[in-house]
């Protein structure tokens, strides 16, 4: 751990020392960012999602291992039955498919990857325990989002942290709900609008080099992002009920496709499925080294790598999916609150682990120290399945997951711009939104990767703050709701 500490302080010392001697525009902006996310993706971060999971947990009353057999019951038990929703709200089922589409993206796939290359397989361990808290952090947050939600100027429910930090915590933090929604709509642009469209783009390269042909790169990646940028506008200028409706035909596909093909995988790859979990386990514990390094630098870099990719991929403490759920016709918080605990559930337990599964049972020699994508998961699949059926398997995939976050992110950025500057900004807001489609389409997008995981880190501390100051409301409306359940 003394290494790990060590490193970390000389990861920030020698990025400020790389930013004085930086040239241009792009290697400044670099530098900058490598500066921030070391030191938001630090210790202390680690730290703070932990204490906010366990304070959550807490005041929920374990409600995520208690309830959890009643959340499925009443999540996944009655997701399909027809409900309509009162105008200027969408269904709960409605709420947590556009919750799930902006959440199930390519951090699926090429984060769970990146995560077991950098940190090792122990990455995953540390991935389920940040989603076991997770799953109480992420039912708080809908709570509470519910709970001091309000309508807007077009008469529809909207809600989310920025909500519950200015009328929770009190009009002398309207600057923390502000800063939040300024962090919210930059953010949606990285994570959930360039970084998926540039995922979509590569496998379409990959599904092009896979049969043999390729042509005009620069023509493809033109046409390809002209098509989704048309989609997202056509859907988007629909407004909520739109993306909702579009989102809720998209996540079952997206789920039972990916599921299916990785079960299947898995199966045919039983023999090695323990080995897969012991690897897991060592790896979690510095018990095996498969980066170098002293026991204690190995654990705290898979505890990095897992909680990280963790919320990357399943946004619990980001604040993001609440103000989907915020729209949801339900009576009490809690209905919806429970959702949360479904929805990081199937997005980091089941789909994140089939990918991690996929990877470590597919007996490829994996390059470890070095990150990995989406390619990776491709690779291993492909060594079951041949590379052509693997290259178009992933394309729908990917594809599914990455333009489904895509609108669950064109969401919440309007939403943010809505709290900060009224509908009338949305518009604009929503034009260069879909102006990036095309951008993100023609361009590498390494830089893009590396701001949208700073901007996760820097979006979750306005949440996190007003989790810890309303942790009694969410125990009090728990309590509340279960004693009449």
């Amino acid at each position: 751990m003394i290494q790990y500490l060590q490193e970390f302080w000389q990861s920030i010392t020698g990025g400020i020392v790389a930013i004085g001697q930086a040239q241009g525009f792009t290697e400044i902006v670099t530098a900058v960012n490598n500066v921030l996310n070391n030191l938001l993706w630090g210790v202390p971060m680690l730290l703070l999602i932990l204490i906010v999971g366990i304070w959550m947990t807490y005041s929920s009353g374990a409600v995520q291992i208690r309830k959890f057999g009643y959340a499925m019951k009443n999540t996944l038990g009655k997701m399909f039955k027809h409900k309509k929703a009162d105008e200027g709200a969408i269904t709960p089922f409605e709420a947590v498919s556009t919750a799930l589409a902006a959440t199930v993206g390519t951090g699926n796939i090429a984060g769970v990857a990146g995560a077991i290359t950098i940190g090792g397989p122990g990455a995953v361990f540390w991935m389920w325990v940040s989603a076991l808290v997770g799953m109480a952090t992420k039912y708080a947050e809908i709570v509470l989002a519910v709970n001091f939600r309000e309508r807007d100027a077009k008469g529809e429910w909207v809600g989310g942290p920025m909500y519950y930090i200015k009328k929770g915590l009190g009009k002398g933090w309207g600057w923390l709900a502000s800063l939040f929604c300024v962090l919210g709509a930059l953010a949606a642009f990285g994570i959930g609008n360039m970084t998926q469209i540039n995922s979509i783009v590569g496998s379409v390269d990959d599904l092009i080099v896979a049969f043999g042909g390729y042509a005009d790169r620069w023509v493809i990646h033109l046409i390809v992002g002209v098509a989704l940028a048309i989609i997202v506008a056509i859907v988007l200028f629909g407004g909520t009920q739109r993306i909702a409706k579009a989102t809720s035909m998209l996540v079952p596909i997206m789920a039972v496709l990916y599921f299916i093909g990785g079960i299947v995988f898995i199966i045919f790859h039983a023999k090695n499925v323990g080995p897969a979990f012991a690897d897991i386990f060592a790896g979690a514990f510095g018990m095996r080294a498969f980066v170098g390094g002293s026991a204690g630098y190995l654990i705290a870099n898979a505890m990095k790598q897992g909680f990280s990719r963790g919320i990357f991929s399943n946004e619990a403490g980001l604040g993001s999916a609440p103000i989907a759920h915020a729209s949801a016709d339900v009576k009490h918080p809690v209905e919806q609150g429970i959702y949360g605990i479904l929805e990081v559930f199937l997005d980091t337990f089941v789909v994140c682990t089939i990918s991690a599964l996929i990877i470590l049972c597919s007996g490829m020699e994996l390059e470890y120290g070095v990150k990995a994508g989406a390619s990776l998961t491709t690779a291993a699949l492909g060594s079951f399945y041949g590379q052509k059926v693997a290259s178009v398997f992933m394309f729908v995939a990917l594809g599914c997951f990455a333009f489904s976050t895509v609108l669950g992110w064109s969401l919440y950025g309007s939403r943010c711009v809505g709290y900060l500057f009224g509908n009338t900004a949305v518009i604009i807001y929503q034009i260069i939104f879909v102006g990036c489609v095309v951008v993100a389409a023609m361009m590498e997008l390494s830089l893009a990767w590396a701001i949208a995981d700073t901007l996760n880190a820097a979006m979750a501390i306005p949440n996190m703050i007003a989790l810890i100051a309303l942790g009694g409301t969410v125990g009090k409306l728990t309590k509340e709701y279960f004693a009449k359940a």
